[in-house]
C-alpha cells in the first residue's frame, strides 16, 4: 500500500471524512470535515466516493510526500500550494509522483482548507469513521515524521479537472429554518437578529464559533436557559449573555441554550470558513422554501460533478509533457 510522508505540518492538519453519525446516544457528536462541501468537491474533481479521508488544514497546510504516483484534488479554502516549484491552482486535480514535495502555505481565504487523494487515506477506523475527534480525544493533529497509507489510485492517468466555485470564504447571507424554539424569542427580537450585521468573532473552533455584534444582548422572552435536549451542527444557541454561538461537527450532544434557529446545510459552510472578522447577516427561510430549497449531497455529488472540466495548463510547466498522449485518433491515411 502506498503513504503519504508528512514532513511538516501546521498547527490543526487532521484526517477528516464525513464524520460517524448515530452515536448521539453514546455522547459523541457526529464530527467530520468542517466544510462537508469541500469533500464533495474533491469526490467529483477525483471521480471518488464522498466517504474518503481527506486531510484537513486549519489555516495552514505542510509538507508532504507521496511513496507512490497518485492524484490529489484541493478543495475548501485557498492555500498556497506548490510541487516542487511549480505553483498549483487550488480547486483542481493534480498528479504528485515519488520524490516531490507537496508544500501548502496559509490559508488565502476562509478558513479550512483539504488534501484529498484518489485512492483515499486508509487509515485505521474508530467507530466507523476515520475522522479525528479532537473534542472527544479521538486522534490527534499531525506532525512532522507521521506516515499514512493512502488508497491505491483507481486511475492514475486520468486528465486533471478543475472546477469553478462559489465564493464561500469571506462570509455573507446565511439562510435559516425556524425550530422547536424559535418561538421563545419574540417577533421583534428575530427581526433585529436578521437585521443585525454580525461579524465571526476570534473566539470558535470545529465546535463551533461565536458571532459578535453592536447592539443589546438577543434574548428570549423569558427563561436564557431551556430543559437540555439534543443539538446538532448548525444550531444557533443564544448563549446565557445574549450572544449567538452557531454549533460545528464537533459540538456538544445535548445543551440548554435556547436556540434561535438552525442553519441550513447547504449554508452551514460559508460559516464554517469564516474567518475572524468576516460579516455574516442571517435571513430565516420559511418551511416551503426551505423544502423546495433541499437538496440531498447525493444530488450535490451529481451537479459537481456535472460541473468539472479539464485543467488546461501551460505545456512549459509540464515536466512530464512527453508522457502524455498529444495526438489521438491518428492514422496511416489509407483509411477512408
Amino acid at each position: 500500500m502506498s503513504a503519504l510522508l508528512v514532513h511538516a505540518a501546521g498547527p490543526q492538519v487532521t484526517v477528516q471524512d464525513l464524520g460517524r453519525p448515530g452515536y448521539l446516544a453514546l455522547g459523541l457528536s457526529r464530527g467530520g470535515a468542517a466544510d462537508r462541501l469541500a469533500l464533495l468537491e474533491a469526490a467529483a474533481l477525483l471521480d471518488a466516493a464522498p466517504g474518503q479521508a481527506v486531510l484537513e488544514m486549519a489555516g495552514m497546510g505542510g509538507t508532504f510526500e507521496a511513496a507512490e504516483p497518485t492524484r490529489i484534488a484541493l478543495t475548501g479554502a485557498p492555500m498556497r500550494a506548490k510541487l516542487g516549484k511549480r505553483p498549483l491552482p487550488w480547486n483542481a486535480t493534480h498528479r504528485i509522483a515519488p520524490g516531490e514535495h507537496l508544500t501548502i502555505g496559509p490559508a488565502e481565504a476562509g478558513s479550512y482548507g483539504y488534501l484529498a487523494f484518489a485512492g483515499g487515506i486508509a487509515t485505521e477506523k474508530v467507530m466507523e469513521s476515520r475522522s479525528a475527534h479532537l473534542a472527544a480525544r479521538i486522534g490527534r493533529p499531525l506532525g512532522a515524521g507521521d506516515r499514512l497509507p493512502l488508497g491505491k489510485d483507481p486511475a492514475p492517468d486520468t486528465a486533471p479537472r478543475r472546477l469553478a466555485v462559489p465564493d464561500r470564504f469571506h462570509g455573507g447571507e446565511v439562510r435559516i429554518v425556524p425550530g422547536g424554539q424559535t418561538a421563545m424569542f419574540s417577533e421583534a427580537e428575530r427581526a433585529r437578529f436578521a437585521a443585525t450585521a454580525f461579524t465571526r468573532d476570534t473566539r470558535g473552533n470545529r465546535q463551533g464559533v461565536r458571532l459578535a455584534f453592536e447592539g443589546a444582548p438577543f434574548g428570549t422572552e423569558g427563561a436564557r436557559s431551556v430543559l437540555s435536549e439534543i443539538i446538532a451542527p448548525g444550531d444557533i444557541q443564544m448563549t446565557g449573555e445574549g450572544t449567538p454561538f452557531v454549533l460545528l461537527p464537533e459540538c456538544q450532544t445535548t445543551g440548554g441554550y435556547p436556540r434561535i434557529g438552525t442553519v441550513f446545510p447547504e449554508d452551514l459552510p460559508r460559516v464554517a470558513q469564516a474567518a475572524p472578522g468576516a460579516p455574516i447577516r442571517f435571513a430565516f427561510l420559511k418551511s416551503e422554501a426551505a423544502s423546495a430549497a433541499w437538496r440531498s449531497e447525493a444530488e450535490q455529488l451529481a451537479a459537481l460533478k456535472a460541473a468539472t472540466q479539464p485543467l488546461l495548463r501551460d505545456p512549459r510547466d509540464i515536466p512530464d509533457l512527453l508522457g502524455y498522449q498529444l495526438i489521438s485518433g491518428a492514422t496511416a491515411g489509407e483509411t477512408e
